[in-house]
């Protein structure tokens, strides 16, 4: 039984403009110790996944309109509202992309991780103290009994995402969403954090749900991988067998972006065109318009997920030649 699910998940904004249809089926898991890589460019989906998994999409606009988000089993999405709450508290955290805005600026770092730890765990102002200096201690801030009472304009970036990461573990989660947590890093810090997230997930045997534009990050870290475009899974595969062979055009055409070492003074390559307006999204499959392998019934027919087998799929209705080269 998987940790944490998401079967057929679909979410709609309703604007003035009209209704855009940001999720159309999202659906993977994750297992206790296992780090998924959700992986595809700006708006194809991943953080509203995320969001809709802890239950803070701001309704209006946005409105889950179909599918489950079983967490052991249980569907957080028809819940009563407190004893959703209670477990998105205590089994499944988030570490947010701007830790400076997810962090209040008012109050001390140490104050916001020591709040949960009084309302949630019943802890006395003395023993969450004692523990918020832990958590920082653990997440390798230097001087944590001192820079516990600082405030968050106080800290670097890269000792605000640690912090960040220190609120998320205070009450033991066993999944951790991380919605791209390197971002606006230098490549040292960004180094540093990934190794953290994965030394913590080792010792506490977490499910991570990594979000990330960054393949090499990917490549480092992930287990699995789920490829986002136009609000659907495209391709899921593990991680060896996805950047070895992938069976979708548009993983195909993200590898094939990578700058390379051994292409030093070559023009990259890039994906024509851009992602699709989730309010008019093509007919068929939504990739065809920039799809250097589009056919006829790319135009009209979406197409289903094919199995190749030991858990990769890819939704391409040529799926077995994309992986044949």
């Amino acid at each position: 039984m998987a940790l944490l699910e998401v079967e057929d998940l679909h979410v709609e904004f309703r604007t003035r403009d009209g209704v855009a249809r940001v999720l159309n089926g999202v659906s993977y898991h994750v297992d206790a110790g296992e780090t998924l890589a959700v992986l595809g460019e700006s708006g194809s989906g991943k953080s509203v996944t995320a969001q809709a998994v802890m239950g803070i999409l701001d309704s209006p606009p946005a409105f889950v309109t179909k599918g489950a988000v079983r967490f052991h089993d249980e569907d957080l999405l028809t819940m009563a509202a407190e004893a959703r709450r209670e477990t998105r508290a205590s089994g499944i955290a988030m570490v947010f992309q701007d830790a400076l805005s997810a962090l209040n600026p008012v109050f001390t770092v140490g104050f916001q991780i020591e709040e949960q730890l009084r309302v949630r765990r019943g802890m006395s102002r003395a023993d969450a103290r004692k523990r918020a200096i832990e958590l920082l201690d653990l997440v390798k801030i230097p001087h944590a009994a001192q820079r516990v009472r600082e405030y968050p304009h106080q800290f670097s970036g890269g000792m605000r995402q640690r912090a960040m990461i220190a609120m998320s573990l205070a009450l033991d989660p066993e999944v951790l969403i991380a919605d791209e947590p390197t971002t606006a890093l230098d490549v040292t810090v960004q180094a540093q954090i990934m190794d953290l997230l994965a030394e913590i997930q080792r010792d506490r045997k977490m499910g991570m749900i990594l979000i990330t534009h960054d393949l090499g990050v990917v490549a480092e870290v992930a287990d699995r991988i789920a490829v986002m475009y136009a609000g659907r899974i495209v391709e899921q595969a593990d991680a060896v067998t996805l950047f070895r062979s992938p069976g979708h055009p548009y993983t195909e055409a993200l590898m094939a972006s990578m700058p390379r070492l051994d292409q030093k003074g070559t023009e990259l390559n890039t994906i024509k065109g851009l992602p699709p307006n989730l309010m008019r999204i093509p007919s068929g499959c939504p990739f065809h318009p920039r799809c250097a392998r589009v056919q006829d019934v790319c135009r009209v027919d979406v197409p289903r997920q094919h199995n190749l087998g030991l858990g990769h799929s890819s939704a391409c209705h040529f799926a077995e030649e994309v992986v044949g080269g």
